[in-house]
């Protein structure tokens, strides 16, 4: 008696049935991967308060919060990555996590600080990290009337609000100012010409 062989229709059914096998192994396998990858969180710093452009970064001014960045991790600046001396290239909001981008060294920095006054007080929204253009009105030579008032500069970042208190609170205030390097020398002969400075946030009255 001639050996039984197996039927070729039940060979595809087995063949099939491991194919099924091994497909539904790697689904398992691709979403464990997936959920364990997502599940890896990164210590990175968080700002604690708003830190203006040009400011000095101090690790007391961050907080260390575990965020699942993923592939961008390595782009935001995590614990013991503060350098001494770095300062902040632009404004850091109150709880913004901080990417690399957002620090450099003082001597790369083109940016200074100077005290302006308003002589027409300031908007209530003004206030540090406040984006504003300074704008002047050149005293004449008759040293009594001004001239129409013109933009000085723009791309201004308030620092701090020194003086918003007082009698002449509302027509007056004293505000430290993060300006370009290059814009010094225009703001200062404005200060010691005795033009009429005015702050205006950027996009007000747009």
């Amino acid at each position: 008696m001639a050996p039984l062989s197996r039927s070729p229709r039940r060979f595809r059914g087995d063949a099939r049935f491991a194919v099924g096998i091994v497909l539904v192994l790697a689904s398992m396998a691709g979403v464990w991967f997936v959920l364990t990858s997502s599940d890896q969180a990164t210590p990175v710093l968080q700002a604690q308060r708003t830190i203006v452009r040009g400011e000095v970064l101090r690790a007391s001014d961050f907080a260390t919060v575990d965020v699942a960045l993923g592939s961008v991790s390595d782009e935001y600046v995590r614990p013991g990555q503060l350098d001494t001396g770095q300062v902040a290239a632009r404004t850091l909001s109150e709880g913004e996590l901080v990417p690399r981008t957002a620090m450099t060294t003082a001597a790369d920095s083109r940016t200074t600080t100077v005290v302006v006054a308003s002589s027409v007080g300031l908007p209530e929204d003004v206030e540090a990290g406040t984006e504003v253009e300074i704008w002047q009105a050149p005293l004449r030579e008759d040293g009594r009337s001004y001239d129409e008032p013109r933009i000085l500069v723009g791309d201004v970042v308030v620092r701090a609000v020194l003086d918003r208190e007082g009698l002449l609170a509302d027509t007056t205030a004293e505000l430290e100012i993060v300006i370009d390097r290059s814009d010094v020398a225009a703001v200062l002969a404005a200060v010691t010409g005795g033009a009429a400075l005015s702050v205006v946030p950027v996009g007000a009255g747009s």
